[in-house]
């Protein structure tokens, strides 16, 4: 943490006794481009120390406690908030600590202190609300809006009534939500530039591959060819299968989303349930519905080739005098 005026403690190589050192975390230390060495503070520290807890037997590398004490001078009605950041190392060289862990955990211990009430202060950051409205949009979006429409496209275009409808009806639904879902793409990649270190691999792999496959959904739309062209049969292969992977790794990365929130139990995550067991079931019956009609279709067409029935549907027959 760049520009951090630190307080280590660590065993002495040399007696073994635990000792506490100033030292200035600067860039080129940040960068292991020079050890970390001890140099007085530029800040008024009037005191410190610190203490191992655990017993006499205990050491720092069998899970001792250690807990250090600073007394600082504050400029009088200039000081608001102090910033602390705390951590644990690996191992020392010397008098050089190493660099520490990186992991989530590690770079998310900070604090801001209030100078006035003594408590934790509140971050007038946006980083909450930020992870909340891109939950929210993503789901709504690629879990919710781009699942409708697919549903649109499959079961409304055989409806003769509706002639070109469904089709405008489609596209509007899917831009709606390839838009929507852009803006919650955005979010998620400014939320990972707010919070480096929390790498979230899985969940940002399915992003990606989800954003990119409705780009390219969003772009066949203005190639798709006409009707009697001899290519139109490729471009609808193509664009049934790109737009069944969004949909479904949409709805996949929604609920991995879930989990990186911790919102695994949440009751967001119940309605989320609940509205896309209802898509799936309206889905189910339409899809029954249309076999039924597909099959009682194929079922007339044979008889009418057969003779059985005529071109009004109605039964035929001979008469014998």
């Amino acid at each position: 943490m760049t520009g951090t005026r630190a307080l280590i403690a660590f065993p002495d190589p040399n007696s073994g006794q635990l000792v506490l050192l100033p030292y200035i975390i600067d860039p080129s230390v940040k960068l292991q481009k020079s050890p970390l060495l001890s140099k007085p503070l530029d800040i008024h520290l009037l005191a410190s120390s610190s203490t191992l807890y655990g017993g006499k037997m205990v050491t720092i590398h069998n899970g001792a406690t250690i807990q250090i004490y600073a007394t600082l001078k504050l400029v009088p009605n200039k000081t608001k908030n102090v910033h602390f950041v705390w951590n644990r190392g690996i191992y020392v060289q010397g008098y050089s600590p190493t660099i520490h862990p990186t992991n989530i955990n590690d770079l998310s211990s900070v604090a801001t202190i209030d100078v006035l009430s003594g408590s934790q202060a509140i971050c007038h950051n946006n980083f909450l609300t930020l992870k909340n409205v891109h939950g929210v949009i993503n789901a709504i979006s690629w879990g919710v809006i781009l699942p409708i429409g697919a549903v649109t496209a499959r079961y409304l275009r055989h409806v003769e009534s509706l002639g070109p409808a469904w089709f405008y009806a489609h596209a509007g639904i899917q831009l709606s939500g390839i838009s929507l879902g852009t803006v919650g793409f955005a979010i998620g990649i400014r939320l990972g530039q707010l919070s480096p270190g929390r790498v979230y691999g899985l969940h940002r792999k399915l992003g990606m591959a989800t954003f990119i496959l409705g780009l390219l959904q969003t772009l066949a739309l203005f190639f798709r060819p006409k009707t009697t062209n001899k290519f139109r049969r490729y471009w609808k292969s193509y664009h049934h299968f790109v737009g069944y992977t969004c949909v479904v790794l949409g709805v996949v990365n929604v609920f991995q989303g879930f989990e990186v929130m911790g919102e695994g139990r949440s009751y967001a995550k119940l309605a989320y349930c609940l509205c896309l067991s209802t898509l799936i079931g309206v889905s189910v019956a339409l899809e029954v519905n249309s076999w039924v009609v597909f099959c009682r279709k194929a079922k007339e067409e044979k008889m009418r080739r057969e003779g059985l029935i005529g071109s009004s549907g109605k039964f035929s027959g001979s008469s014998h005098g």
